[in-house]
């Protein structure tokens, strides 16, 4: 792979989170390949624009053209994972390759109650109680350094409702054939809920494959950033050429 093959990336928080998120990523990638993590709208320093999954795709649509050096590997984290599905589905030009980590479960059925009513519940409790359980969560399960930019950057939970009422109902396995790039699903190993699909997500792809990071959770890159930074890395350089 010559220099000019080297594939930015971009890299799209979770659910509430920030760019603030991929810190560690960030600083551990950095040295070998363009890389931006971005705010989604309702989000971090988009805090105050509307969430939407096309506003979403344009954010990502538009880091990749900061960075100036051709179609983009995409990492999505949860919420992430899906409007990066989405962006492969409206950009497919602009996509390299795409990781999905925390995002190969359906979002249709009945695995969607539970996240409807946990959507509902969240604006039933204050955004400073909401601020303090998970500030208090975060400090308690990761070391400083991991999670620091995370509770630095604070929370969007006034957009949580609206993203996920959006996303729910929406994804299964066959968004996979709108991705026309490789794809790597790269879920925590105890991550159960997220795992569920996995499977069907891989089948549906003809070069998509499993990864799990060792007894890690949801947060696989707070449980495990070296693990999780390692096999974006591997997956990036083993992507193709560019045309």
């Amino acid at each position: 792979m010559t220099v000019a093959d080297v594939p930015p990336i971009i890299l799209v928080h979770g659910t509430r989170f920030s760019a603030g998120q991929w810190s560690s990523q960030l600083a551990a990638l950095g040295d070998d390949f363009p890389v931006a993590a971005v705010d989604l709208p309702g989000h971090g320093a988009r805090s105050d624009e509307p969430w939407s999954l096309q506003a979403a795709t344009d954010v990502i649509s538009a880091a990749v053209e900061s960075l100036g050096t051709g179609p983009a590997l995409v990492v999505g984290h949860s919420l992430g994972g899906y409007a990066a599905l989405e962006f492969a589905r409206r950009h497919p030009q602009q996509l390299r390759g795409l990781v999905l980590a925390g995002a190969s479960a359906s979002t249709r059925g009945a695995w969607a109650v539970p996240y409807r009513w946990a959507a509902g519940l969240v604006p039933r409790v204050s955004a400073q109680q909401l601020t303090r359980w998970n500030d208090r969560l975060l400090r308690r399960l990761y070391p400083p350094e991991v999670v620091a930019a995370t509770i630095r950057s604070g929370y969007a939970f006034h957009t949580l409702p609206t993203a996920w009422g959006e996303v729910l109902g929406r994804f299964d396995a066959s968004a996979m054939r709108h991705v026309a790039a490789p794809v790597l699903i790269l879920n925590g190993e105890k991550d159960t809920v997220f795992r569920s699909g996995e499977l069907d997500f891989a089948r549906a792809h003809p070069d998509a494959r499993v990864e799990l990071i060792p007894r890690a959770r949801h947060l696989a890159n707070f449980d495990a950033p070296d693990a999780f930074t390692d096999a974006v890395r591997r997956f990036a350089w083993q992507l193709p050429a560019r045309s």
